[in-house]
C-alpha cells in the first residue's frame, strides 16, 4: 500500500484559470519552492506541504535552478517527494523551473546564453528525476545577450523534448512583446509571464503589463503577492526572530519594515478582518481580481499557509467600496 494517496476531491478544492490563449489551465494558487524547501530546512515539513498542496488541488509547483538554499537543493527536495509520493500522478502535475541567475562559477553559469540555459535545464531535470518540465522560464532579462539567442534556447528546450512550454520572468512589456514575437517566428508559443506583483509593488503590472498580456495572449503568474510575508499578520508588531525578513536570501530586509509600513499593514488588516479574511488571504484575492492573472504564486513555511492561500482563491471578490478603501490606504 503506498504511503500517500491524494484526496479524491482535490479538483473541487480550488478554481482553475486558463493561461492566456493557450490550452492550459493552472490553479488560481500555485506553490513556489523559493524558500523553505532547501537542505537547510526540515524535509518532513516540505514533504507535508507538497502533499497537502496536491490534496487541495494545487497542481503547479514552481522551482528554479538556484532555489534552496543552497542553490539546487529545492529541486532535489522536490525530486525526492516526487519519487516517494507523487510519481504515479506525474501527468496531473505542472512542474516549472527557471534559469537566469548565477548558478555556477565562470561565464557560462549566469544570465541568458544558450550554453547556460540548456546546461542548467539538463541539471534541473537530473536533480528532480524528470524527463521533461512542463514550463521552462528565462528567469530575468539579459542585457548583454541578444534576445534572439535566449529565445532560441527556449525554443530548443521545447523542440528537444526537455520542456512542454516556455515562459519569461521579470520582462518589461516591450521586451515581453519582442520575446513572444521571436518565439512565434521560431514556431514555439510563449505560454506565460511571471512578474512581481502585490499591493506594495504595482507600477509595472498596472502600468502597461496587463494590457500587453491581453494583446499578446499570454498567461500571467505573479510572484510575491504577499510581499515576502509583509502582507500578513507576521510583522504587525515588529520583526519576529526567524521570519523571512531575517534570512539572508530574502528580498525583504528588516530596515524596510518601518513604522509607517506597519501602520499601513494594520489598516489593511482591519479591512481583511471585516470581510472575514486574514490579511494574507485578502492580498491574494486582491491580485486575482484581474482576469489577466492566471495564478498567484505563494511561498509557505507550514501546511497551514497552503490551506489559508487555497481558501483565498474561492473567496468573495472585493467590492468596489473595499477596493476604494484599500486604494486610500495605499495612497496615503
Amino acid at each position: 500500500m503506498p504511503d500517500y494517496i491524494p484526496a479524491d476531491n482535490r479538483y473541487a478544492q480550488i478554481p482553475y484559470r486558463r493561461s492566456g490563449r493557450s490550452g492550459l489551465d493552472l490553479p488560481a494558487v500555485s506553490l513556489g519552492l523559493w524558500q523553505n524547501f532547501g537542505t537547510v530546512d526540515a524535509s518532513s515539513e516540505a514533504r507535508a506541504m507538497l502533499r497537502r498542496a496536491f490534496d487541495l488541488g494545487i497542481t503547479h509547483f514552481d522551482l528554479a535552478n538556484n532555489y534552496g538554499p543552497p542553490p539546487g537543493s529545492a529541486e532535489e527536495t522536490f525530486g525526492r517527494v516526487l519519487a516517494e509520493d507523487l510519481r504515479p500522478w506525474r501527468d496531473e502535475l505542472i512542474v516549472s523551473t527557471k534559469a537566469g541567475y548565477v548558478m555556477w562559477p565562470g561565464p557560462y553559469g549566469n544570465w541568458g546564453s544558450r550554453k547556460y540555459l540548456i546546461a542548467s535545464l539538463d541539471q534541473s531535470l537530473k536533480r528532480m528525476g524528470l524527463d521533461y518540465v512542463d514550463i521552462f522560464y528565462h528567469h530575468r532579462p539579459d542585457p548583454n545577450t541578444p534576445l534572439e539567442e535566449t529565445m532560441g534556447a527556449l525554443d530548443y528546450a521545447v523542440k528537444s523534448g526537455r520542456a512542454l512550454y516556455v515562459g519569461i520572468s521579470r520582462y518589461s512589456p516591450d521586451d515581453m512583446r519582442r520575446a513572444v514575437d521571436l518565439l512565434a517566428r521560431m514556431g514555439t508559443r510563449c505560454l506565460i509571464h511571471q512578474p512581481k506583483y502585490s499591493m506594495f509593488v504595482r507600477k509595472e503590472v498596472e502600468g502597461g503589463l496587463l494590457a500587453t498580456l491581453r494583446d499578446v495572449g499570454l498567461g500571467c503568474i505573479v510572484f510575491s503577492p504577499l510581499a515576502q510575508g509583509l502582507l500578513t499578520d507576521k510583522y504587525l508588531k515588529g520583526v519576529p526572530e526567524g521570519s523571512r525578513a531575517t534570512k539572508p536570501s530574502s528580498e525583504l530586509g528588516p530596515d524596510e519594515i518601518t513604522r509607517d509600513v506597519r501602520d499601513t499593514v494594520r489598516r489593511l488588516n482591519d479591512i481583511a478582518q471585516a470581510r472575514g479574511q486574514t490579511l494574507a488571504q485578502m492580498a491574494i484575492t486582491w491580485v486575482l481580481r484581474h482576469p489577466e492573472i492566471t495564478s498567484a504564486l505563494i511561498g509557505a513555511s507550514r501546511v497551514s499557509h497552503v490551506e489559508e492561500a487555497v481558501a483565498a482563491a474561492s473567496a468573495t471578490p472585493l467590492s468596489a467600496e473595499e477596493l476604494k478603501a484599500i486604494e486610500e490606504i495605499l495612497g496615503s
